[in-house]
């Protein structure tokens, strides 16, 4: 038997190789997986004496040649096949193992040029592993090191590898091969052609003409947003191992599960202090900073105590005992921190139906991380798909005030505490559902007004949720996530308590609504910039 190994990951190949030749395969390498493989002690047949030609063009051409294609896709069952194989002096190939020079590791480099990439793309690997594919009746296709492992344990069985394993290979070869292209096309939506040559572009498109965009399924769901909808988890498939979500206990997750988990990533993450926040239907019924993650907490949940019941927690520090104590003191269906201590896991553990996961939570991380999709929300409609960049509250990541933060429209200026509490308050409206008005400290929502046809009718839910809480929202302050087109917003607002407020702006109406702040003798800003959730 024959075996073709050229690999970019080197990653266990000389154990595979030795494990192989142990088995009763003979080598063919190329470059620098031959020279590997060489200086181990594996003995390997440079491609060039099988193909009768030198490796040529600084690399470029070395396995394209019928010598090893025609190894690779001859059909032992066609007597047509055998024959030209005989004719030709071609030996079959057995198992190809490769994958393909580090493309994405290069197209992240910002200091690697246009010349740097198109050297990284692949040309003989994605030929050897369609084809091997290709012929997967006859011909094992390996291309990632997780795979070495089952395939030398399938040479040790009787009859050898089986057909399900041969078919599982090849369609994760294909996958691969479609992954890596989409990695290339996509990059390349980011080069400009001009005066003859082309360059990579240093303001990289957030919306190119083509978006390619290719997953793998993490895990199978409970169900989708109801029991008799079937979903599935997916992530992109060049996402980084270290940035790959974790499920370490509890029942399956459905669908809702995490659209909420997704939900309190986003707000915990806009905060560089301890923060936390307790989810319901993608809401926040509760979101508080603290000096510690459990004081955060604490405050987050008792800011509705009673919506908070059977809520999804997310955090933006690892969860330690105290606030793994806090959590498990009620019903909570899910919990998502950046890490989770094995103290505090036995502690979460006492819950078993609690889904615990682990993701990157930290400032910042849930809206700027990654390439490709991961910069992007993505939504179907109308049979298509809605794309946009992710909406990030850059404006509040800094201190207010300051001179590029927002303005004070009105005859009274915000006092350092009001400043404080309307930061807080903005960088949480904005993750709440459309149309949104909410009262918070300077460290906790107070009452949350969300999704409603009216922002009057948001202030009037918030209201009420205070009222159910016995929470009072005098000395509040108020965040709407767009302009108030109609002065009856302001007013509900400052009846309900507040006294200081932040909104976009932008109404037509903006200066009868500035002239009703200033006749209530409240502090008002603008933003100017809108963050609509629908």
């Amino acid at each position: 038997m024959r075996a073709l190994i050229s690999v970019s990951n080197k990653s266990g190949v000389v154990e595979f190789a030795r494990g192989l030749v142990a088995r009763g395969f003979s080598i063919v390498s190329t470059g620098g997986t031959a020279r590997a493989l060489t200086d181990a002690g594996v003995p390997v047949m440079p491609v060039s004496e099988i193909t009768g030609a030198p490796e040529m063009m600084d690399g470029r051409v070395k396995t394209l040649h019928p010598m090893i294609h025609g190894g690779i896709l001859a059909r032992r069952h066609e007597a047509s096949d055998r024959e030209a194989m005989i004719r030709f002096g071609i030996t079959p190939i057995d198992l190809v193992a490769v994958n393909l020079y580090p493309f994405r590791e290069t197209a992240a480099d910002p200091s690697k040029t246009f010349a740097d990439l198109v050297e990284d793309i692949d040309i003989g690997g994605p030929s050897m592993i369609r084809a091997a594919a290709k012929n997967f009746h006859d011909v094992l296709v390996v291309t990632s090191p997780e795979d070495y492992g089952r395939v030398l344990d399938a040479y040790d069985q009787p009859g050898g590898p089986s057909l399900d394993l041969k078919f599982d290979l090849a369609r994760r070869a294909f996958a691969h091969t479609a992954s890596y292209d989409t990695a290339i096309a996509n990059e390349l939506e980011n080069v400009t052609v001009s005066d003859g040559t082309c360059a990579r572009s240093a303001q990289r498109q957030a919306l190119p003409a083509r978006l390619f965009v290719a997953t793998h399924r993490l895990r199978t769901l409970r169900y989708g947003e109801n029991p008799h909808q079937p979903g599935a988890w997916y992530v992109p498939s060049d996402l980084a191992a270290e940035d790959l979500p974790a499920v370490l206990q509890g029942k399956e997750l459905s669908f809702t599960n995490l659209l909420d988990v997704d939900a309190a990533c986003r707000i915990a993450s806009e905060f560089a202090e301890p923060a936390a926040v307790v989810i319901k239907h993608t809401n926040p019924c509760g979101a508080a900073t603290g000096a510690s993650l459990a004081e955060a907490y604490v405050r987050a949940r008792d800011a509705d105590p009673l919506s908070a019941f059977g809520g999804i927690v997310g955090c933006n520090r690892g969860v330690d005992d105290e606030t793994a104590l806090a959590i498990a003191s009620t019903f909570i269906e899910a919990v998502i921190a950046p890490a989770v201590s094995e103290s505090a896991l036995a502690i979460l553990s006492a819950k078993k139906n609690l889904r615990v996961v682990i993701a990157p939570v930290a400032f910042g991380v849930a809206a700027s991380r990654g390439r490709g999709i991961g910069r992007l929300d993505l939504r179907t409609a109308l049979g298509g798909v809605l794309a946009q960049e992710q909406d990030r509250v850059i404006e509040a990541r800094e201190a207010w005030p300051r001179p590029d933060g927002p303005e004070v429209v009105t005859k009274r200026q915000p006092t350092e505490a009001e400043w404080t509490a309307l930061r807080f308050a903005w960088r949480v409206c904005a993750h709440v559902k459309s149309n949104t008005v909410i009262f918070t400290s300077d460290d906790r929502t107070l009452a949350v007004g969300a999704g409603q046809m009216s922002r009057v009718d948001a202030v009037n839910v918030a209201r009420m949720k205070a009222d159910g809480a016995r929470v009072s929202l005098a000395g509040s302050v108020a965040a709407s996530d767009a302009f108030f087109p109609f002065r009856d917003g302001l007013d509900a607002v400052v009846a309900a308590g507040a006294t200081a407020v932040i909104q976009p702006g932008g109404s037509v109406r903006d200066e009868e609504v500035i002239a009703a702040a200033d006749a209530h003798g409240v502090a008002m800003v603008f933003t100017r910039r809108r963050h609509f959730r629908h």
